[in-house]
């Protein structure tokens, strides 16, 4: 990956405790007097990697990455008490007050760009500008796009049907709330071999070409679990959102800078919602990638993104 900024280690981490159970793990990398970015994960429930640091020009971004409640670093691990949209505003807000940050530039994808979306319509005052990559406006239809009958499971229907086999054939009429009983439930093999298979999914959905090695990070045991029991918790609960809020409340965003980088064959986030988002919110620019999906790593979103924080460096210097 050689269009990435070289590895880097942090500048220093922090262990917060926004509210119990949950502490926070984040880290700060780059430089100390850089502009503030924030690096939002997808999932929820994903984590943060050292790979993340890698899209951002360390000598001219103060980085900020947080391991959102229940997943990566920080703990409980997949704890869903406390645990929803508007606890993770709360906890950016406290993130950003604790490091003495007034604005940052928001960088997230699938579900850090829906993350990045709420916290941005709801503080705009705080922000400088979005990077967002595969936007996830988690309306109804967007959940049972990759998650219900009908959807991707028409494009990938070899990899449905080992999602969908889990399931008991009389549970099939809500395949996230059939997942969320058995992720929420005693029975800890029932409960791993519903993550692993959640997680398979996702993985083999994410990319435009097989990726085995997505697929393998995706479906390590505890990665697993926190994806899947966050994801499934969130989704039953419609993202904690109100119907289509985001799209209703986008024109809180014009006279922010945005930048959205969509893969035209996106299989777990349609470019429909991209298309949908950029024509609400008139201040910011979509950048089409013919020949990729949804994940971050493939070659043209990747560039792209790195193309995109080098520009909005530019912009803030």
């Amino acid at each position: 990956m050689a269009d990435l900024f070289p590895e880097i280690r942090p500048l220093v981490t922090h262990s917060i405790r926004v509210q119990v159970p949950h502490v926070l793990y984040v880290e700060e990398c780059g430089s100390s007097s850089g502009i503030p970015a924030i690096f939002l994960h997808g999932g929820p429930g994903a984590g943060c990697k050292p790979l993340h640091r890698r899209f951002f020009d360390p000598e001219r971004f103060r980085i900020v990455l947080m391991d959102q409640r229940g997943c990566g670093r920080s703990e409980p691990h997949a704890e869903l008490a406390e645990n929803t949209t508007w606890h993770l505003l709360a906890d950016m807000e406290r993130v950003r007050a604790h490091l003495g940050i007034e604005r940052w530039l928001l960088f997230g994808g699938s579900w850090g760009a829906t993350l990045a979306l709420a916290y941005a319509e709801t503080y705009p005052d705080r922000v400088l500008g979005l990077v967002l990559r595969g936007v996830f406006l988690c309306r109804h239809q967007d959940i049972n796009w990759l998650y219900e009958p009908g959807g991707a499971s028409r494009l990938l229907p070899d990899a449905w049907q080992e999602f969908q086999e889990t399931i008991p054939l009389d549970e099939r009429a809500s395949m996230v709330e059939a997942y969320r009983r058995r992720l929420d439930g005693q029975d800890e093999l029932e409960r791993l071999r519903a993550a692993r298979a959640w997680a398979r999914w996702e993985a083999r959905a994410a990319t435009l070409q097989p990726d085995p090695r997505l697929v393998e990070r995706f479906t390590e045991a505890r990665a697993a679990l926190s994806l899947s029991r966050i994801e499934a918790h969130y989704f039953a609960n419609g993202g904690f959102l109100e119907p289509d809020q985001l799209l209703r409340h986008a024109e809180r965003l014009n006279g922010i800078p945005g930048i959205i980088v969509h893969g035209r064959y996106d299989m777990v986030c349609p470019l429909e919602q991209a298309w949908a988002l950029q024509r609400a919110w008139k201040t910011a620019e979509l950048r089409m990638i013919p020949a990729a999906g949804h994940a971050m790593t493939e070659p043209g979103i990747r560039e792209e993104l790195v193309r995109a924080t080098n520009e909005m460096a530019g912009r803030f210097a």
